[in-house]
């Protein structure tokens, strides 16, 4: 009668909020039921402090996931040692359950020499061979430094290079094969990236852009809004999630497995129960 048995099923993807300045009193009362939180890791470089204190606190209650912006994996200048080490020193002191970044570059020389400056943005690379050669560089230094592999984030791009070659699902699996790290899937931007490209099916679009991605790959799925008030769709985080982004979200569940999964808000923070409604949507999606 074995083969009658119900098969196993597969426990249900992790949950978790992004945790901002807002709401880090709040979360520390109510101390919601959530898996996992993250924040955002240039936040909490130095020592001491307030936010410290509160980190500490919150890391008494979740796992807590380390989300960087300012890296720039993908800049021809480089690294910034300093940026480097705090995130060291961020990464020994809170042990996280995951270290991310993004496939961006910030790194740039200043016109006729003189000191590196950073853009202070997510600016997009190019999908290209030296681009990668240059990200699997840049990504294995920062492995080698904490010690752990990391994630890299898939961007919402509102300009592409002429030179582009590569396809970006393409990269991604090449840059993990080559240095191994894992992908943050944003689904959100895939969204926003078939609707900027006019795609008859954005919904579509971003689903096969998840099917060309290897098995295993993902390490954390985003979820956020966009605003498509304008011209251009904007990736703010400042929205509940779209209804064209949640079918995405399950297909990549359906391919990739149970991967952990975060509600993202940035920009016009709502209430905090609405994050948590949030979160109790995709788990729904997620089971």
């Amino acid at each position: 009668m074995a083969h009658l048995r119900t098969p196993p099923t597969a426990p249900p993807a992790p949950v978790g909020i992004g945790w901002r300045a807002p709401h880090y009193r709040e979360l520390l009362t109510l101390v919601p039921a959530l898996d996992f939180i993250e924040v955002h890791s240039e936040n909490f470089f130095g020592d001491g402090g307030a936010a410290w204190a509160l980190l500490g606190q919150a890391r008494e209650h979740y796992p807590v996931s380390l989300h960087g912006v300012g890296l720039a994996l993908g800049s021809a200048e480089g690294l910034d040692p300093w940026h480097l080490d705090q995130l060291a020193r961020l990464v020994e002191r809170v042990q996280p359950v995951r270290v991310s970044d993004h496939a961006s570059f910030a790194r740039v020389a200043r016109p006729g020499g003189g000191p590196v400056v950073h853009g202070s943005d997510l600016l997009p690379i190019a999908f290209t061979d030296a681009s990668l050669d240059l990200m699997v560089e840049h990504v294995q230094q920062v492995q080698e430094r904490l010690r752990r592999p990391i994630l890299v984030e898939n961007l919402s791009a509102y300009l592409r290079w002429e030179d582009d070659h590569l396809a970006e699902p393409e990269f991604f699996n090449a840059l993990a094969r080559r240095s191994g790290c894992g992908l943050l899937l944003d689904v959100n931007n895939l969204v926003v990236n078939a609707l900027n490209r006019c795609a008859s099916d954005p919904t579509a679009q971003a689903c096969a852009w998840v099917d060309a991605l290897d098995t295993g790959i993902a390490g954390e799925i985003h979820l956020a809004g966009y605003n498509d008030a304008g011209p251009l769709v904007i990736d703010d985080h400042g929205s509940p999630v779209h209804d064209t982004v949640w079918p995405v979200y399950r297909h990549a569940l359906r391919h990739l497995g149970p991967v952990p999964s975060l509600i993202e808000w940035d920009t016009d923070l709502p209430a905090l129960g609405v994050l948590l409604a949030e979160a109790q949507r995709a788990r729904e999606y997620a089971a």
